[in-house]
């Protein structure tokens, strides 16, 4: 890569920025969009970056937010690092006239990740014919955990912080504002739904793109329980006061130790199988209904939708090991009850599966209900909500491997990150694509990646939308070519049944 100063400057409502030029593509890296969010400004809703003198070096990636992951190739979180609301640019230098705008919101169940993840990088899509933008924004505790007295869900908040600085100023960058399409995966797609459903966020972008969405939205009497045992565990009252003499350090280790707790208990519920303790919470002025009920409903109608999941999410959870091995029916059941799921559900698996071990029908029922399932629900309420103009697209990724040793890499939750942001050779995404990347998957990925552009550009990305929810037709993501199929066989099973436990 040739890389080198900046010609020039720019110029910014806060102030003047200055990043690299690489290979025809302006890279500003760590912009503050909001004040940091500690001190006097620690669970308050984002307020406004403070304006600076001169030309701010913009040729590195901001802090990350509060967390204990380590992730590979990634920054880690520094406890003496406040400034974690900032966002990235990747823009085409000879653009001819302002480029649609992608909006990326990483992933990481709430509570982990950042913008700075070399699989997030932004050039391929850039080089694609978009002004990409990805961000760092509140996590775990510090931007989901319940305190009283103080706005939830600040970790949306800080989204919607980010999304109106690129209404502000995205066309200095080449970008733009009103043609803004939002994407994320897992934690970032479950953000994209709860975004499409919030008035406040109304008019900020006109598309969206949403792989493998979470149902895991927090009613206000979990997210209390669960700020009582985080306090507990920091040693502090469950009250503003006792919230705020715990240090960000202290909150991160406490949520850890509960998270400990849940994993090893098997009584302990729904959360030993998905110990994630944060997420957007349902209280009823920044999130005031669950996204799929509001999008039902008509909420975002206006707003194209592309949707995606992988045929086999939940295999990763097993792969990293961050969910028990259920190996018995018993175990099967149990999950079922502590989910709400009705026990036909599970014999109805049987059924489809009836060869499988055990374990291959628990994570085919929890990766359907966590994951898959929501995912298509979205899509379909969305599109019988549909006369605002906004259509629908569905889609699966089904890419899978066989390693050398004869082990399988399965088209698990995340496999389909590097291939749409078409960052196949970067640190840490052999784990998930199971190793160096072929012809195939180099073909797969540009093929992601266009659909991508096309329909951040146009609202199409390349295949028919959806039309008619009760027989959905699916663009299926595979090498050595795609393919369309109809409604997946547990489709039909899940047809009026939800994960009950956080909904």
């Amino acid at each position: 890569m040739r890389a080198r100063a900046a010609d020039e400057t720019v110029v910014t409502k806060q102030g003047s920025v200055r990043g690299t030029v690489v290979d025809g593509l302006r890279i500003t890296l760590g912009i503050p969009y909001a004040a940091p969010p500690f001190g006097a400004r620690r669970f308050q809703a984002p307020a406004a970056a403070a304006a600076w003198d001169g030309v701010r070096d913009c040729t590195r990636f901001g802090p990350v937010a509060p967390q204990s992951a380590e992730l590979p190739g990634a920054p880690v979180w520094r406890p003496d690092q406040e400034d974690v609301l900032s966002l990235n640019i990747w823009s085409p230098t000879d653009a001819q006239g302002p480029l649609p705008v992608l909006f990326l919101i990483h992933g990481g169940a709430y509570t982990f990740g950042s913008s700075a993840q070399p699989d997030y990088d932004g050039t391929a899509l850039a080089r694609a014919g978009l002004t990409v933008v990805t961000c760092n924004y509140r996590l775990g505790f510090e931007g989901f955990g319940h305190v009283p007295g103080f706005p939830d869900n600040r970790g949306l908040l800080d989204q919607i912080a980010a999304l109106e600085w690129v209404r502000d100023n995205i066309a200095a960058f080449g970008g733009d504002p009103d043609n803004v399409t939002v994407a994320g995966q897992s934690a970032g797609g479950g953000s994209i739904a709860c975004l499409m459903s919030m008035a406040r966020a109304d008019g900020l972008f006109r598309r969206a793109v949403a792989h493998s969405v979470p149902d895991a939205t927090f009613p206000p009497r979990l997210a209390a329980q669960l700020t009582r045992e985080v306090a507990d565990a920091a040693g502090v009252a469950p009250t503003a006061q006792g919230l705020l003499s715990a240090s960000p350090q202290a909150l991160v280790e406490a949520s850890d130790r509960v998270v400990a707790r849940y994993a090893a208990d098997p009584s302990s519920g729904f959360l030993h199988y998905d110990t994630v303790l944060y997420g957007p919470v349902l209280d009823g002025e920044v999130l005031t209904r669950d996204p799929l009920d509001a999008l039902a409903d008509g909420a975002g109608r206006q707003v194209d939708l592309l949707v995606c999941h992988t045929t086999e999410e939940y295999w990763l959870m097993r792969e990293v090991g961050s969910m028990p091995a259920v190996t018995t029916e018993e175990g099967i059941r149990r999950f079922a009850e502590d989910y709400g799921l009705p026990p036909r559900l599970v014999e109805e698996y049987r059924v489809l599966m009836p060869q499988a071990p055990v374990l291959d029908v628990f994570l085919a029922i929890a990766g359907d209900g966590l994951f898959t399932a929501h995912t298509v629900h979205l899509a379909e309420a969305h599109a019988r909500a549909g006369d605002g103009g906004g259509r629908t697209y569905l889609s699966r990724f089904d890419r899978r491997r066989t390693r050398p040793d004869g082990s399988r890499v399965r088209a698990w939750h995340a496999a389909d990150v590097p291939f749409a942001l078409g960052t196949l050779e970067a640190t840490g995404v052999d784990f998930l694509t199971g190793g160096p990347a072929d012809a195939d998957d180099h073909a797969l990925s540009g093929r992601v990646v266009r659909a991508w552009a096309a329909f951040a550009a146009t609202g199409d990305p390349g295949w028919a939308p959806l039309t008619d929810p009760s027989a959905p037709t699916v663009h299926v993501w595979d090498v050595p070519r795609d393919r369309t199929e109809g409604a997946s066989a547990a489709h039909a099973l899940w047809r009026d049944v939800r994960i009950a436990a956080t909904g």
